[in-house]
């Protein structure tokens, strides 16, 4: 019998379908090996953008670049103005919704939400992925602070008033939860 060492992708990565050549930018840092991992998927015919609110983030999402060897631009703002130009990527990565969306009064999730659809390019999608409680034993053994997941009915609702159609939750697996949304083309119903 052949053994031989498969590479199976996390779930987070699988679901954002990420292709080579895209342009990512990617909202917060959940967990700094995604990040990296969904650069290196775009590859160095794509771009890979990470905005986070802080220098400490900033850091984190830095040095893991680094030491993976990938290409990531990290920039710091605020997320209600995102330094990137009009229509730029292909997609936005938004990691931990709830917490971003949580920590902002209802004017200011709204202009956050509208700079996700700013940024996209017309036909471009969006995809949250919040930490939920995946139940049984995984929940157990999880950090009770990490699950911070608004109900999915909020996400999609705040979405939908940034102007993204159609927006769905695509699943909720193995402690995550997935939303898509897409930007329509011009001349469109957005």
């Amino acid at each position: 019998m052949f053994l031989r060492k498969s590479r199976i992708e996390p779930l987070p990565v699988t679901m954002s379908a990420v292709r080579m050549g895209e342009r990512v930018l990617q909202i917060g840092v959940d967990d700094p090996a995604l990040v990296v991992t969904l650069a290196g998927k775009a590859g160095l015919s794509g771009s890979a953008v990470v905005v986070v609110t802080d220098d400490a983030a900033a850091e984190r999402a830095g040095r893991a670049a680094a030491s993976a060897g990938v290409l990531v631009d990290v920039r710091v703002s605020a997320p209600t103005s995102i330094p990137c130009d009009t229509a730029s990527f292909d997609i936005v990565i938004a990691h931990g919704v709830a917490r971003i969306i949580s920590a902002l009064d209802a004017a200011a999730r709204a202009t956050a939400m509208g700079e996700w659809h700013r940024v996209l390019r017309p036909g471009g999608r969006i995809m949250t992925i919040d930490v939920i409680d995946a139940g049984g034993l995984k929940s157990l053994l999880r950090k009770q602070a990490e699950s911070t997941a608004i109900p999915a009915d909020a996400t999609i609702a705040a979405l939908q008033g940034a102007g993204f159609r159609p927006v769905r939750m695509l699943a909720e697996r193995e402690g995550y939860r997935f939303i898509e949304g897409l930007k329509g083309a011009p001349g469109g119903s957005n």
